[in-house]
């Protein structure tokens, strides 16, 4: 039975996807600390784009929050 109504191939391929932005646009960025990412449900229909720019926002309140 699929999790959260999701196969594995749209779970990987989600995994991958934020795996890749913080990767590339969140890691020189943030402090060095462990992050734990949690996807929603909403996340499975949800563009790259749309998928970075929450990343972000996330990242930006923990670096306000740091300081």
């Amino acid at each position: 039975m699929p999790k959260l109504k999701h196969t594995v191939v749209e779970r990987n391929r989600l995994k991958r996807r934020l795996r890749e932005i913080v990767r590339t646009r969140l890691l020189a960025e943030l402090p060095a600390i462990d992050v734990v990412v949690r996807a929603r449900a909403g996340a499975y229909d949800a563009s790259f784009d749309t998928l970075a720019g929450e990343l972000t926002l996330g990242a930006a309140k923990l670096r306000s929050n740091g300081s």
